[in-house]
């Protein structure tokens, strides 16, 4: 496991042992441990630090998780958010993605509930409060999801909650709409994002933390499905609302990004699917590349403007490396998902039940705006 470097800034400095961990034994836990994990773009983390002082739930702690950012952001910004106690994570090289990231910050959490903040966010002065009051409302709900808005748009939703394709790949549900309200009820959701949400601790415990080989995208819905599978509900909070830049690290049309996610999304249908539904999806992946193959060649949805902002052949040839990756880290994943059945509580009936009523269609994925 790599090692990292903690510090304090603002407020009080936390005792360590020789090992560097804090102390907890005579520091009462907060109720929530917000984890963020940054790398570079002082001003966005400034922003969102600065957010989190405002909350008007007061209890609770943030760990600022360093990807070996080279422009000081951390500390212009702890300076900027002077009211709020933080402490950080310095990992010792760069580029170890957002699942590393949150790892590690959660492993170092003391509150009986995580959340994890992207550093491309501006939470709503209630975001904190609202969530807590939607997992304390039951028991069984193991995460709480966000009210994600664009930041640029704030009329304009990013995602509440998600829905899943049926080979893997996830989408944000209500995706580029307008707010209209017709995402205001607190509902039942699938998972939520990684860019706003929270866990109970006990779920943590019992399915672990975010996947560090994910890198990033996808390591979210991993979570998510873990946490559902040992029988753990997940709650939308519409008035938990956040402003998100989004892909604000990797870029919209990134092919490190389009590698990331197909490469990872049949990571976590090894993982979490049942078995019936694994062997098919193949065949839903087939039409769903026939779709974007409509949406390229007409210009239609957001295959479409993919396709106008990278050539078709690099990104033909970024989902064949992808799909080579995700092949050669199947054993591994096979390997987890054996794991992951030691603690499994969902029947598979009832599990193929949940990802159906949670689905989108690969129509609706590749076509719409």
């Amino acid at each position: 496991m790599t090692a990292w470097v903690r510090l304090s800034i603002g407020g009080k400095r936390t005792l360590a042992d020789d090992r560097g961990y804090s102390k907890v034994g005579a520091v009462r836990s907060p109720a929530v441990s917000v984890v963020v994990a940054s790398y570079n773009r002082s001003e966005l983390l400034t922003r969102c630090l600065c957010s989190l002082e405002n909350q008007t739930w007061r209890d609770f702690e943030v760990l600022v998780v360093d990807d070996g950012s080279d422009d000081e952001s951390v500390g212009n910004a702890a300076r900027s958010a002077s009211g709020l106690s933080v402490r950080v994570i310095v990992l010792p090289r760069p580029h170890h993605g957002f699942s590393r990231g949150c790892s590690a910050g959660m492993a170092e959490a003391r509150g009986r509930y995580v959340a994890t903040l992207n550093n491309d966010t501006e939470a709503d002065p209630r975001w904190l409060e609202e969530l807590v009051r939607a997992m304390e409302s039951s028991p069984d709900i193991g995460m709480g999801a966000s009210k994600i808005l664009f930041l640029a748009e704030r009329n304009r939703i990013d995602k509440a909650g998600h829905l899943i394709y049926l080979d893997g790949l996830n989408h944000g549900r209500g995706s580029g709409e307008l707010d209209l309200g017709q995402f205001d009820r607190e509902e039942e959701v699938l998972f939520p994002d990684g860019a706003a949400a929270i866990y109970r601790r006990e779920m943590l415990e019992v399915t672990g933390l975010y996947d560090e080989r994910f890198v990033g995208y996808g390591d979210d819905a991993d979570i998510g499905l873990r946490g559902r599978l040992a029988g753990w509900r997940c709650a939308y909070v519409p008035t938990a609302v956040v402003y998100h830049v989004h892909s604000a690290t990797w870029g919209k049309y990134s092919l490190e990004k389009a590698f990331l996610i197909e490469r990872n999304r049949v990571w976590v249908a090894i993982k979490t699917f049942p078995l019936a539904l694994l062997l098919l999806s193949p065949i839903f992946t087939l039409v769903r590349v026939a779709f974007h193959c409509y949406g390229a060649i007409f210009g239609v949805g957001s295959s479409g403007e993919f396709s106008r902002q990278c050539s078709g052949p690099r990104l033909a040839l970024t989902m064949l490396k992808a799909w080579g990756s995700a092949i050669r880290g199947a054993p591994e994943m096979w390997r987890s998902r054996r794991g992951i059945r030691r603690f499994k509580r969902l029947s598979d009936r009832r599990m193929m039940a949940l990802l159906w009523r949670h689905r989108i269609s690969a129509r609706a994925l590749t076509l719409r705006a």
